[in-house]
């Protein structure tokens, strides 16, 4: 109870409640938490909601948010008392915190869970030390008749002219030479070194700069989507283009406007890492990078960028999914390129959409959005449909270059040699393309050189001893890996099962298999396999990417990770080796992911002038995506999926949740899961299907069981889902996953 003498001080709006007039606030944690914990404000500290503070917790001290809630009604005298406040930092914005509530909710997630993804970077709560610079040593005329510079040592002496000092990386890459040539300058005198305060990343990217001569059908989307930066308010819009259509340089006109208006820009890509080309081209659009944010950043980039996004200086942001729960200070426009990609799930710790939760940040933030596919998504071209979205369409490739010819390979009929996979057919193009000069590219979605390794004596398949998958050889490390665990082991002599000797065959193609197919076709080709674990690094991949669009290359055996987005010249053939690798399983969006991946690969085939082709080789050449893809028509295929889905009462025409039974001791996880399934709900709107054993029933040594409900989209489907399970009593050594709107089903 308030104390009385203290009662009419209380005010809801700063969230401070007296008791002994002393005053009360709620703080958030980044950690698996819901509830806001109450602390006491030391006298002569002024707190308000949204600052960031540092709070003992369990014997800690650990960084936190002044929250919304209304703080407990005990007596301070109870409470321990706030540590610190962060007065350098800004103050998280209610919008943020908004919607981190409402992710939290909705992804029935720990709300501090959520708060940890954008608390993620705690060190950048404190300013940066800055760090060394080089600037231009007063000097005499006569010392300066002495000197006896390399054209590349007068470029960083004209680049420091105007007196501004640099880093010795900044100045390297605008000069184009090494750090090293920087700090012999200094070893002689002619720079001095001094401490530059820390430049938080893309601090002051250029608007006014020209991109190039957009089409006609790019400026009029272009024309619509800074008028939803003029505006203002929410906007959600579909930039819907052709692959190659110049959609990247028609969005960048919308971040033009924002940045003239001073706003902060989101930017999300599926794959980060994956995107060379586009940083080059917004490097070349604006005048500097853009603040990238992904796992693969350091921990001190990471501090700084984090920073950056807090204070508002960083004011274009590019990155994966988790960019954008970063604490923003004044966010003015959310792209989503390739918006239909897988990527954008998260499914470990807070299970989210992060093109579904970006929707939901700029309808809280009153700002626009623009998703941008050549594929759509089902559930975005249905929100199209009902006019949710805004459709802003590109039908045309840039530049004048025309859609690639897309064959069908019926593998019936057309069958390869024994023990090899590609198909005469698609051999013969391959020759006439090598013999012409041009660039072809092989895709397969499997790693490796064989996704099963089976004995020719006893049929014994090498399985992974820690999850429900079969082993892949590799041949380029002469070992079996697991692509869930990352288990690997020595590929054995002899058969761990009947022991006979050199009986373990290969069966099926990887691409390792594929490379050897056709080098033993092409001795005189250069060939190159195009994976992630033969570029398992950035600079890697980098320069790799970097021999292909130089013509290094001449037969490229990709997986998915040359699908997406690249530009190679002089590609002009694209073969699929397994086009029906997709269609496998009973995955809900199987037809419709197989549909977008296969045509983001063919539309790597004939970017420029030269002439597109596309093999697809498939036993199902009646199959609607093989049709599809001959066809041209997307529209007619989504039309006949959204039909499908709507007759079996599917997503986007109702909701699923998935639940995850998970744990070491089968005996417990088959218990709480049948007890899940006796108490689950049913009825005429909303039905549960399970338990069963999960695809993959175990996986890094737990097993797995799952449980489906499908719901009628008016359904409170968190509230129910939160008192159903509230109801069973769960060991703590099993864990319960749950899913809103599930992607993956294994």
């Amino acid at each position: 109870m308030l104390d009385k003498s203290c009662a009419n001080t209380y005010q809801m709006a700063d969230l401070f409640q007296e008791d002994d007039c002393k005053k009360i606030v709620s703080v958030l944690v980044p950690y698996p938490v819901d509830k806001a914990y109450s602390y006491g404000v030391p006298e002569g500290m002024t707190v308000q909601s949204g600052d960031y503070v540092t709070v003992p917790l369990g014997g800690r001290a650990v960084p936190g948010v002044v929250w919304d809630d209304e703080p407990d009604s005990v007596s301070p005298k109870k409470l321990k008392n706030l540590i610190a406040l962060y007065e350098d930092a800004r103050a998280m914005p209610l919008v943020h915190r908004k919607f981190i509530d409402w992710s939290a909710h909705y992804n029935m997630a720990p709300r501090g869970a959520v708060l940890k993804m954008a608390l993620s970077a705690p060190k950048g709560l404190e300013e940066g030390k800055g760090g060394t610079g080089y600037r231009l040593k007063i000097m005499t005329e006569e010392e300066q008749a002495y000197l006896s510079l390399s054209p590349k040592q007068r470029k960083v002496m004209e680049m420091l002219s105007g007196g501004n000092p640099r880093t010795a990386a900044a100045l390297a890459k605008k000069a184009g030479c090494t750090p090293g040539v920087i700090k012999t300058l200094a070893k002689n005198g002619v720079l001095e070194e001094v401490t530059i305060p820390e430049i938080p990343p893309c601090s002051h990217p250029d608007h006014e700069r020209h991109g190039p001569q957009l089409s006609e059908a790019q400026a009029m989307a272009a024309e619509e989507l800074t008028a939803y930066i003029e505006a203002g308010g929410y906007h959600a819009a579909l930039l819907d283009g052709v692959t190659g259509a110049g959609k990247t340089e028609t969005y960048f006109e919308a971040v033009a406007a924002a940045l003239q208006q001073d706003k902060q820009v989101l930017i999300l890509l599926p794959e980060i890492a994956l995107s060379n080309a586009f940083l080059d081209r917004f490097e070349s659009r604006f005048g500097c990078a853009p603040a990238l944010w992904h796992s693969q950043l350091t921990p001190a980039q990471r501090r700084k960028t984090w920073r950056g996004v807090m204070t508002g200086q960083s004011k274009v942001v590019v990155g994966a999914r988790s960019a954008l729960f970063l604490p923003y200070a004044d966010l003015g426009l959310i792209i989503v390129d390739e918006e239909h990609d897988p990527a954008y799930k998260q499914e470990d710790n807070v299970i989210y959409h992060a093109r579904d939760m970006a929707i939901v940040r700029a309808h809280v933030g009153k700002i626009p959005i623009v998703l941008v596919s050549a594929t759509p998504s089902l559930e975005t071209m249905v929100n199209v449909w009902d006019g949710r979205y805004q459709l802003l369409h590109l039908p045309d490739r840039h530049g004048g270059a025309s859609m690639p010819d897309v064959h069908v390979i019926d593998m019936r009929e057309d069958k390869p040699e024994r023990q090899h996979f590609i198909a005469p057919t698609l051999m013969a193009a391959l020759a006439a393309n090598f013999e012409c000069g041009e660039q072809s590219l092989l895709f397969l979605n499997r790693r490796g050189y064989a996704p099963l390794t089976i004995c020719r004596g006893c049929g014994h398949r090498m399985a992974c001893p820690r999850c429900t998958a079969w082993l892949v050889e590799h041949r380029a490390t002469g070992r079996l890996h697991c692509h869930h665990c990352d288990y690997a082991m020595p590929m054995p002599d002899t058969c761990p099962d009947c022991g006979e000797r050199e009986s373990l065959a290969a069966c099926g193609p990887g691409v390792e298999r594929i490379f050897e197919e056709v080098t033993a076709y092409f001795p005189q080709a250069r060939v190159k396999i195009l994976a992630s674990d033969t570029a398992q690094t950035h600079e890697e991949l980098k320069q790799m990417l970097a021999d292909i669009r130089d013509h290094k290359v001449d037969i490229i055996i990709g997986t998915q990770i040359i699908a997406k987005g690249h530009h190679f010249p002089n590609l002009t053939l694209v073969g699929v080796v397994d086009a029906d690798l997709g269609l496998q399983g009973g995955d809900l969006r199987a037809a419709e992911r197989t549909y977008q991946l296969l045509h983001q690969v063919a539309g790597r085939a004939g970017r420029e002038q030269l002439k597109g082709h596309v093999f697809l080789q498939t036993w199902f050449p009646d199959n609607k995506v093989m049709k599809a893809l001959a066809s041209g028509d997307r529209d007619e295929f989504l039309e006949a999926e959204a039909a499908e889905r709507e007759e079996a009462h599917m997503p986007p025409f109702s909701r699923l949740a998935g639940i995850v039974v998970s744990g070491k001791n089968e005996d417990q996880v088959i218990g709480v899961s049948n007890a899940l399934g006796k108490s689950a709900p049913q009825g005429a709107t909303i039905q549960t299907l399970g338990p069963a054993d999960a695809p993959f029933y175990r996986l890094r040594g737990n097993f797995r069981r799952r449980l489906l409900v499908r719901a009628d989209k008016n359904i409170d489907l968190q509230k129910t889902l939160a008192a159903w399970v509230s109801q069973i009593k769960i060991p703590s050594t099993v864990r319960i996953y749950l899913d809103i709107d599930p992607q993956s089903f294994l």
